[in-house]
Formats: C-alpha cells, structure tokens, sequence
C-alpha cells in the first residue's frame, strides 16, 4: 500500500447522544477522523492519525477506519478508557468529553518515511486543546510546516476551548496554516464581540496569505484569497441531520485540490456538495465521490 496524501491528526470518538429522555445511542465521530474518512472515500490516499482505545468502541472506530480505506499503519491503540462526548441535549447544544485514549498518541511511532511521503497535513478541533495532546500536535504541523507541507487548520470550536487557547494555541495554528477552515459560530467564539467582518480581519491580520473558507450552514460559504472573495451558496436537499457537514466540507475541499481541480469556483462547489450530501444522511456521514458527483449531475 502506498503511503498516504494526506495525514489527518486528533481525536477520534464516540458521541453518546440522548434522543428522548433515557434513550442513548453511540456514534463513532470526531471532526478529524471525519475528515480523513472523508478524504479516503473521495479518492485521496489518506490516513487518520491518533490513538483510540482497545475496546469495543475503540474496535467500531478501527473497523469503519479500515472500511472508508484509511491506512491502518496510523492509528495506534491504548489500553485505557475510551474519549466519550457525552451530548445530553443538542439544541440548545449541552455535552461533555470523558475518556483519555486520545491523549495517548506518540508521534515517534508514526510509520517511517510518512513526512516524505505526505502532501497535506490537516488538524483541528479538541485534540489541540487537550494536552499533552495538543503540544505534540503543534510541533508535528511545524515539522511539516518546515518540510514544506501543506497545513489545513480547522478550529471547530468547543467549550474545553479556553482563553489560553484563544490567545497561544489559535494564533499559532493559524500562522501556520496554508488553509483556514471556520464556521460563522467558530468565529463569533473565537472573536466575541465583533462582527463578521472585523473578525475576518483580525483572522486576516494572524495570516496574510492563507485561503480561508468560511462557512455559513444553509446560506452557503465563502473563500477569502489574496486575490479576493469567492461565494458558493448551500446546494439543496432534504436534511436529516447537520452533523459532520463541516468536515465533509473541509474534506471536499482539499480533496479537491489534491485531486487536481484547479478552478476555485469549481472546488467551491465540490466542497458544497459535501456538505449537502452529509446532510442528506443521519450522522457525521462521509460522502462518496459517487454520491457527490450524482448531486452535482443533478444540479447542473
């Protein structure tokens, strides 16, 4: 098997959502591992790498891993309790994360030759929040930032997200980064008090030259270049569920590029259609090319 295109890094986990009162379900989630799931299905060699547990949640993780065709010489196992977000209520959002099985990711057991053979490297949500996590993490992307990788950056806020976060390991990542991807709700979090555009500024001013693609759910996203802004509007369909259509989104649209689209209109609209193919399914669904390229047929 050849080495991977694109290494993801973070946490993986299982969401424990109550739907009616008393009634629990599991789900194998995480933004990262959605992301490196997404890429593999639409055709990006790529691989997920954290650490999850040696049990049966952990086992349900590896196997829809191995399912999606990441490459399984990543993901490392630990005999510890697996990471939990614990969602008693989704609107208005209440959760919490239990567990430390992420926390026990070692880059010196990454597989030899991967920096060489990577192109991209993305990270994002809780795992640079949660140390000695997400120290190790910044030093990876610096690694790879000095080997000449491309870095994608996606916050996807949450409440572990502190004011060290905000003011140290934020502005780091974003220095970092070739591309920025963050929703409307990321930004209100991140820059309380300002509006979209002084936010995108103050974001702006970190990162001179990064793409940022900026999401807004159902009203669409925008791409902000150094050449200038570029809008795609929410491509239509029968909602089950928004869950995971920010990953499927940043999946598309690196994908993309990796895949040879040129044209950012273009990207733009395959990164739509992701997210809009999520959202037709229950869940943090990853989208296939199959099923993308059939909701962009059928929207000409």
């Amino acid at each position: 098997m050849a080495m991977p295109r694109a290494v993801v890094f973070g946490e993986a986990l299982t969401d424990i959502v109550q739907g009616a009162p008393g009634h629990w379900q599991g789900y194998p989630g995480g933004a990262p591992w959605n992301v490196a799931r997404g890429l593999s299905l639409l055709g990006v060699p790529s691989a997920f790498a954290g650490s999850i547990s040696r049990d049966s949640l952990g086992d349900e993780i590896a196997w829809q891993s191995e399912a999606a065709g990441l490459d399984m010489a990543f993901i490392q196992r630990a005999d510890t309790d697996p990471l939990v977000a614990i969602v008693a209520s989704s609107r208005p959002p209440r959760y919490f994360f239990a567990g430390e099985s992420d926390l026990h990711f070692d880059a010196a057991a990454l597989p030899t030759g991967w920096l060489d053979a990577a192109q991209l490297c993305h990270f994002s949500c809780i795992s640079l929040a949660r140390q000695p996590l997400g120290e190790r993490l910044v030093a990876i992307a610096r690694q790879a930032r000095a080997a000449g990788k491309c870095i994608s950056y996606d916050p996807n806020w949450r409440n572990l997200m502190d004011d060290a976060y905000r003011q140290r390991t934020f502005p780091t990542m974003v220095a970092l980064a070739d591309v920025i991807k963050l929703s409307d709700e990321d930004l209100r979090q991140i820059y309380p008090g300002l509006d979209e555009q002084h936010a995108l500024a103050e974001l702006r001013g970190l990162n001179a030259t990064a793409q940022i693609l900026f999401t807004r759910g159902e009203h669409g996203m925008v791409l902000h270049t150094t050449d200038g802004c570029f809008e795609q509007p929410a491509i239509r369909v029968q909602v089950a569920d928004t869950v995971g259509a920010g990953d499927a989104s940043m999946a598309g649209w690196l994908a993309s590029g990796l895949l040879g689209i040129s044209d950012l209109q273009e990207r733009l609209r395959f990164s739509a259609a992701c997210a809009s193919v999520s959202c037709s399914h229950a869940g943090a669904h990853a989208p296939t090319m199959a099923e993308v390229q059939a909701l962009l047929a059928a929207n000409g």
